[in-house]
């Protein structure tokens, strides 16, 4: 199982951070070893600037390569939140030497993800979802706001991967990031149901 993320795939984000705004999705990977085990993530001991980015996430049910944008709904049947926890400082140093960020997003627990649900069950092109931390809202996102949607992101990802059943493709997150602490409470919300209780440590 791979798992495929997409960066800046909502503009209000880019601009936070300071990004260009893309012409094609920004892909990037996290192995397998980053789906977190439970509900406690553990601050690792090499950033101080630890970043919650909620999203939703695709799971493959039939893989292909090349697949056009007309057909990609066929390949995924179910949806989920995920938050890509994302050590922030060292992303900034790998980004200012020119370097790749995958010790800044690839690093054991950093891929948060939800049980499944029914993709039939939702208006994907308006799906709702929100983040709060300690009873705060931080996040609130909706998928009209994404430059490039679902299956614009599959077409894309198959060009250059074979997707097989079973991979991740983390779409993107909308504006709002911010710092985790110790002791924090994340409560990720898909519409108004509540699917993710996290606890920082």
């Amino acid at each position: 199982m791979k798992i495929i993320c997409i960066g800046r795939n909502y503009s209000e984000h880019a601009k936070e951070l300071g990004n260009e705004i893309p012409e094609n999705p920004v892909i990037f990977m996290k192995p397998d070893t980053a789906v977190l085990k439970g509900n406690d993530f553990y601050i690792p001991e090499f950033s101080n600037d630890i970043h919650y980015e909620l999203e939703v996430v695709l799971k493959i049910s039939k893989g292909g390569k090349y697949i056009q944008k007309e057909t990609a709904n066929k390949h995924y049947e179910e949806i989920a939140l995920g938050i890509d926890f994302t050590a922030r400082d060292l992303q900034s140093e790998l980004k200012s030497k020119g370097l790749p960020w995958e010790l800044a997003k690839g690093f054991d627990g950093s891929a948060v993800v939800s049980s499944f649900f029914k993709k039939d069950n939702f208006s994907l092109e308006t799906l709702q979802f929100s983040l709060l931390k300690n009873k705060e809202k931080v996040q609130d996102g909706n998928t009209k706001d994404m430059m490039f949607n679902f299956d614009e992101i599959i077409a894309f990802a198959s060009q250059y991967f074979t997707l097989r059943v079973g991979d991740l493709i983390f779409t993107g997150t909308p504006k709002g990031v911010g710092k985790v602490d110790e002791n924090d409470i994340l409560e990720a919300y898909l519409e108004e149901e509540k699917i993710l209780d996290i606890r920082i440590l």
